[in-house]
C-alpha cells in the first residue's frame, strides 16, 4: 500500500499526525540557558501547520557542555519542554526533547575549562586541543543523558532524540577521526552509545520514542565513519531504538549537515536508502538533507527510500507545508540559502528566514482587520513591493502593484542566476501567485511619475514606494574606452560581458562569488579581486566560506586579495594592494562591479511610505520583512 507524505505513522505506540518531521536546530531564542516561551510559539506554530513530529533544539546534558551561548541545558527545559508538549500535542504532533553533547566540538569560552573528547585530537575550526575523558567523565556524561530523559517524562515528552550528527560526542566516539583510545571505549566504539541507550531506555520505558540522529557518512573514508560502517552500527542498535534519523558530516565537514543551495536537494538518498535497507522492518528510517518540496520527499516515501522525511528549513520558511500538501497549494517555498536560518553565529542573530519575516517571531499578535478597507497603490513589484501587496491584500485592502520592467520579482529573477545560486525566481513566482489569489492587481511595463503619485495621494489611495535601488556610480575613473558593468547587467546580459573579466568585490557576500562563477561557466576568463584577505569573506554564517574558495581554485579564476581598483582604461584594469602599493594590470579586460548600489528614492516625497532597497539596500531578508511589517501596520 502507497504510504503519502500527509498519513500518520506509529512509533513506540504513539501516532504522530504526519510523517513530516521538524527537526533539531539552534534558535538563539533561548534566555540563560533555558527554552524560552518564545520556544513555545516557534514549535506551536510547526504543529498546526501539520508537522508530525517536532524535535526540540539540543539541549546539552552536562554543564560542562556550553557549545554557543544561548544554548539549552536540558537540566533547565523540563518546564519549557512540558509547555511545547501541551502546545503541540494539541494539533496530533509529537514531541522529541533532543539532548546531547558537543564534546570537542564545542567551545570552552563561556565555561572557562577544557572540551571534552575521546581523545586529544583538535577540533579543525577552532584548534583548541580538548581533555581526553577519564571513565569517571564518560559516566558523568551517561548519566547526565540518562537525568535528561527523566526531566522529558516528568514533562510528559513523547519520548527523546539521542545526538550523534556532525557535532555531537556520541559520534566523537564512533569515529576512527577521534577515538584513538585503547580502553574498552576505544576497543569498541559503540561502547559509549550502547550504553546511552540502555540509560535513556530505561528512563523512558516501553512506551515512549527513543530516537537516535547519526551521521552515518563522516567524508572521511581513511577513518571516519563510512555508509558501510554505519550499516553495522544500526543493525546492532535497532531492537533498542524506535527511529533513526540518517544525517551526514563530521570533523571535517560539519557544513555537510544542511548544506546551501550549492549542493542538490534531498543529497542524502542513496545513503538513507543503504542504511534503511540494513534495518529494513526493525526501526523507521527518517531521510534528511536538504528536503523542500513535498514532492520529492514524497517521492522518497514511495520508492522505499525512508518512512519519514525531515524538512526542517522548509517548514521555518512555510509552517504551514504539510496543511498547503492536504489542500493541495504550493508551499512558500525554501531557496536554501542558509542566509537567515544558520544561527551558530558569534552575533548571536535569532532563527528567521529570508522568505518568511515571521520566522521566530510566532509570539507576536497575528494583525487584526483593519477598520478601514483602503486602496493601496504599490510602486515596484520586487520582494518588498510583492510582499507588502500579498500582505496588505491579505488583510482586505484593494491593491494594485505598478512596476516598470515586464515581470514582477525584481532582483530575486537576477540573484537567482547561476549554477549553484539560490532558487529565488521560484519565491518570486510563489509572491506573484499568492498576490493574483489575493486579488491584487499587477501591471508590468506601467511607470509610476510624478502626477500619478499625487493624483493617487489625493484621491484617497494608500502609496507605497518599494522602487529598490540604482547603480552606484564607479568610485575610481573609467576612461578611454575602458570596460564597466555592474553585477546587475552581468548578470542579466552575460553575453556582453567580453571574454576576460575582473570582478570587484568590495563587499565580500554572496554575490561576488557568484558572479564570477557565472561568468566563468559561460567560457569567460575571470579574475576576482577583493578588499579583504580572503574571497567571499562574509560567506563563513552562510557555511560556504570554504566550499566558495574551493571552487574558484578549482574554476581556474585568479584571485586578488588585499587590493583596490585604481581605474579602468583602454588597457585594461588597474589594481593596486592597500599594503604594499604594488600594482597589478589585467590586461584588456571589462571590470564588472559588485558594489551595492544606491536608493532608488528619486520619487520620495512627505506622506509617501517607502520599503526595501529605496531606503537602504541590503537583502532579499530586508526586503520582504520591511514589506510584511508595513502590511501589518498599514
Amino acid at each position: 500500500m502507497s504510504l503519502a507524505l500527509t498519513d500518520p505513522i506509529t512509533l513506540a505506540g504513539r501516532t504522530a499526525s504526519s510523517r513530516v518531521i521538524f527537526g533539531p536546530h539552534e534558535t538563539n531564542l533561548a534566555v540563560g540557558r533555558a527554552l524560552s516561551a518564545r520556544h513555545v510559539a516557534y514549535y506551536e506554530r510547526r504543529a498546526r501547520g501539520g508537522a508530525g513530529i517536532v524535535v526540540t533544539e539540543v539541549a546539552s546534558v552536562h554543564p560542562g557542555d556550553h557549545p554557543y551561548e544561548r544554548a539549552p541545558l536540558a537540566a533547565h527545559c523540563g518546564d519549557r519542554w512540558a509547555e511545547i508538549v501541551s502546545a503541540c500535542g494539541a494539533h496530533g504532533t509529537l514531541v522529541l526533547a533532543g539532548i546531547g553533547h558537543s564534546g570537542l566540538q564545542g567551545s570552552s569560552a563561556w565555561t572557562q575549562a577544557p572540551l571534552w573528547a575521546p581523545s586529544r585530537v583538535p577540533d579543525p575550526a577552532t584548534r583548541e586541543l580538548p581533555a581526553e575523558m577519564t571513565e569517571a567523565d564518560i559516566h558523568s556524561v551517561t548519566d547526565g543523558f540518562r537525568a535528561a530523559a527523566a526531566l522529558a517524562v516528568e514533562a510528559d515528552a513523547d519520548g527523546v532524540e539521542l545526538d550523534a550528527g556532525p557535532t555531537a560526542l556520541l559520534r566523537q566516539f564512533l569515529s576512527g577521526l577521534t577515538n584513538h583510545r585503547t580502553d574498552r571505549y576505544g576497543a569498541d566504539r559503540l561502547r559509549l552509545l550502547r550504553e546511552v541507550i540502555a540509560a535513556v531506555r530505561a528512563e523512558l520505558g516501553p512506551g515512549r520514542i527513543l530516537a537516535l540522529r547519526l551521521s552515518c557518512d563522516e567524508n572521511a573514508p581513511w577513518a571516519g565513519i563510512t555508509p558501510d560502517e554505519a550499516a553495522r552500527y544500526v543493525r546492532e542498535l535497532a531492537g533498542s531504538l524506535d527511529l533513526i534519523t540518517v544525517v551526514r558530516g563530521g570533523l571535517f565537514t560539519p557544513e555537510t549537515y544542511r548544506p546551501d543551495a550549492h549542493t542538490p536537494t534531498g543529497f542524502n538518498r542513496e545513503l538513507c536508502r543503504q542504511v534503511r535497507g540494513a534495518v529494513v522492518g526493525l526501526v523507521p528510517v527518517v531521510l534528511q538533507g536538504s528536503v523542500v518540496s513535498p514532492s520529492s520527499a514524497q517521492e522518497a516515501v514511495d520508492r522505499g527510500v525512508c518512512d519519514a522525511v525531515e524538512m526542517t528549513r522548509a517548514q521555518i520558511a512555510d509552517p504551514d507545508l504539510v496543511s498547503s500538501v492536504r489542500d493541495h497549494r504550493d508551499p512558500r517555498p525554501c531557496v536554501r540559502c542558509n542566509q537567515a536560518c544558520l544561527v551558530r553565529d558569534f552575533r548571536n542573530p535569532e532563527i528567521g528566514c529570508i522568505a518568511n519575516a515571521e520566522a521566530g517571531q510566532e509570539d507576536r499578535p497575528a494583525p487584526g482587520v483593519p477598520t478601514t478597507v483602503r486602496d493601496v497603490l504599490v510602486v515596484g513589484g520586487g520582494p518588498a513591493g510583492l510582499e507588502a501587496a500579498r500582505g496588505l491584500a491579505g488583510r482586505g485592502h484593494r491593491v494594485t502593484v505598478a512596476d516598470r520592467a515586464d515581470r514582477v520579482g525584481g532582483m530575486l529573477h537576477t540573484a537567482g542566476s547561476g549554477k549553484g545560486a539560490p532558487p529565488f525566481a521560484e519565491l518570486a513566482r510563489w509572491l506573484e501567485q499568492r498576490c493574483r489569489d489575493l486579488g491584487v492587481v499587477i501591471r508590468t511595463d506601467t511607470v509610476v511619475g510624478a502626477d500619478d503619485l499625487d493624483a493617487a495621494h489625493d484621491a484617497g489611495t494608500a502609496v507605497v514606494l518599494a522602487t529598490g535601488s540604482r547603480p552606484r556610480p564607479p568610485g575610481f575613473p573609467v576612461v578611454g574606452g575602458g570596460g564597466y558593468l555592474t553585477a546587475t547587467q552581468a548578470l542579466r546580459a552575460p553575453e556582453t560581458v567580453p571574454d576576460r573579466a575582473v570582478v570587484w568585490d568590495p563587499v565580500g557576500g554572496r554575490v561576488g562569488v557568484a558572479v564570477a562563477e557565472h561568468l566563468v561557466a559561460r567560457g569567460r576568463a575571470v579574475d576576482y579581486a577583493t578588499i579583504d584577505p580572503i574571497p567571499g569573506s562574509r560567506l563563513a554564517p552562510t557555511g560556504d566560506l570554504v566550499a566558495a574558495n574551493a571552487r574558484l581554485h578549482r574554476a581556474g579564476v585568479r584571485r586578488h586579495l588585499g587590493v583596490e581598483v585604481r581605474g579602468v582604461d583602454a588597457s585594461g584594469v588597474h589594481l593596486v594592494h592597500r599594503v604594499t602599493g604594488s600594482e597589478v594590470v589585467v590586461d584588456s579586460a571589462t571590470l564588472v562591479d559588485c558594489s551595492v548600489g544606491l536608493p532608488d528614492d528619486r520619487s520620495t516625497r512627505p506622506g509617501l511610505d517607502g520599503i526595501g532597497d529605496c531606503i537602504a539596500p541590503r537583502t532579499v531578508r530586508e526586503a520582504i520583512g520591511e514589506g510584511h511589517r508595513l502590511a501589518s501596520e498599514l
